[in-house]
């Protein structure tokens, strides 16, 4: 199964949450919905609302954000090179029992319920998209769980859509349509489960399987599998937050990584209550949490033996999950193949089991929650674990610069920086973020980590 509804996913999993959403395969049936209709256009602007979907998106900075809506009609249509003016439809959202307007930013016709991020976006369709402004203090889609936004959200048509000529295209109306479903673009691709280790712990988790591994199961092709380690702010019981509350699973699953790296993409969640036992007091480094990992990791390799590659298993992981990285890679030096550990804390004196392993690492040099040579819970940061590392024989490789800068020049700092390590023979790389450049937070270090395509191939280029 390579998708299904959230609301399904949160029924079955947790138990006590109702976000309500809907598949890309639900959105696909729809879409052949309209199919009969597309050849025709309703000419007198009488054209009936078929049905409504939210758009969100996983932002970098931002979280989950309802970014747009779509709506669907009955008739193609098409302004005649015209374009929809944003005033010409109003959108409330009600969350939280506060009722509050949405900006409208651009309106436009499309074939299917997605935003187009062209600078000249949409063609003629059954659908109409209406973009919201993502800065709207009302945009989130989730707090610590989703956001309950089954028909939360009104559209209304207050103006006639007319085409150049003032043919009418679309006439404004007295009601407002409500949501039916909320789509979210490559988190619905994850499935989602659970595993119960030995120990009768259990993990809730999101599966991303590759396309060649959809369309034929029974394939010999082998993928790498990405193992994302979430932070502390995404122990929850919703197996949704640890996709949505960062960009972590996101980056590996979207469409454009997996033309370019099909892999594997499993994301585990920590349970509530909060486990606490682990020897520095983090999720991960809990016995019974890490025990569990290491089962489900083991067990989903030995499921799919015949098309998981064993020589390209990745850890990545963002804060209590970096220090959930330096842990595993300690405890299991021959298994993984290369990490991205973002503002982790570890404990130096089990750095020279790891310095065979490809390690690029990253860090905010003012981050106040896990503080860059300070740490945790009395272990240190990721300068001293670089430190360690050095000490213990493999050289590292250093770069500082603004965490703020745009992607282009942000992309060719880390290329240059991955030149220096090759030419000096150096698998481990530490990017530190200058003070004061790391937008929102300075503990958001990992904003950029999973925007930058030369790290992610980077990560994709190692193998044991």
């Amino acid at each position: 199964m390579r998708s299904i509804p959230r609301r399904t996913v949160l029924a079955v999993t947790a138990g006590a949450v109702a976000a309500p959403t809907v598949s890309t395969a639900t959105a696909a049936a729809a879409d052949d919905t309209t199919a009969p209709s597309e050849g025709r256009q309703a000419t007198s602007g009488l054209n009936p609302v078929l049905r409504t979907d939210l758009l969100t998106r996983v932002t970098p900075r931002n979280n989950w954000l309802v970014t747009a809506v779509a709506i669907q009609y009955a008739h193609r249509i098409d302004v005649r090179g015209g374009t929809v003016p944003p005033s010409a439809f109003q959108v409330q959202a009600t969350v939280g029992g506060r009722t509050a307007a949405r900006t409208v930013t651009r309106v436009y016709s499309n074939t299917s319920a997605e935003v187009d991020d062209r600078t000249h976006p949409g063609r003629p369709g059954g659908r109409l998209i209406v973009e919201l402004d993502p800065n709207d203090s009302n945009a989130r889609a989730a707090g610590t769980d989703p956001l309950p936004l089954d028909r939360a959200y009104s559209v209304k048509q207050v103006a006639d859509v007319r085409t150049p000529e003032g043919a009418p295209v679309l006439k404004a109306g007295p009601f407002a349509d409500r949501n039916d479903d909320v789509i979210t673009p490559v988190v619905d691709d994850f499935a989602a489960g659970s595993f119960t280790d030995s120990a009768g712990f259990e993990l809730g988790f999101r599966l991303y399987r590759p396309a060649g591994f959809i369309r034929n199961p029974r394939t010999r092709t082998r993928y790498p599998l990405v193992v994302t380690l979430h932070g502390g702010g995404e122990v929850a019981d919703n197996n949704m937050t640890q996709l949505t509350s960062n960009r972590i699973a996101v980056t590996f699953a979207k469409p454009e990584r997996q033309r370019r790296n099909p892999a594997f993409v499993l994301s585990p969640q920590i349970p509530l209550p909060r486990p606490m036992d682990g020897p520095d007091g983090t999720d991960w480094t809990d016995a019974k949490v890490q025990g569990a990992l290491i089962e489900l990791i083991d067990t989903f390799v030995r499921e799919h033996s015949r098309n998981v590659d064993t020589d390209r298993l990745y850890l990545v992981g963002l804060s209590s999950g970096g220090r959930g990285i330096y842990s595993l890679l300690a405890r299991r030096p021959e298994v993984f193949a290369a990490a991205l550990p973002t503002a982790g804390w570890g404990d130096a004196a089990a750095m020279d089991r790891i310095t065979h392993i490809p390690i690029w690492a990253d860090h905010s040099v003012d981050d106040p929650v896990v503080p860059y040579r300070e740490g945790r819970f009395g272990n240190p940061g990721t300068w001293t674990l670089m430190n360690a590392l050095e000490t213990a024989g493999a050289p590292v490789t250093r770069g500082e610069w603004a965490n703020d800068l745009p992607k282009a020049q942000f992309e060719a700092r880390s290329r240059a920086l991955l030149r220096q390590a090759r030419a000096a023979r150096s698998h481990l790389l530490f990017t530190s973020y200058t003070a004061g450049t790391t937008p929102v937070s300075p503990h958001l270090a990992w904003a950029q980590t999973y925007e930058n395509d030369v790290v992610i191939d980077w990560l994709f280029a190692q193998s044991r």
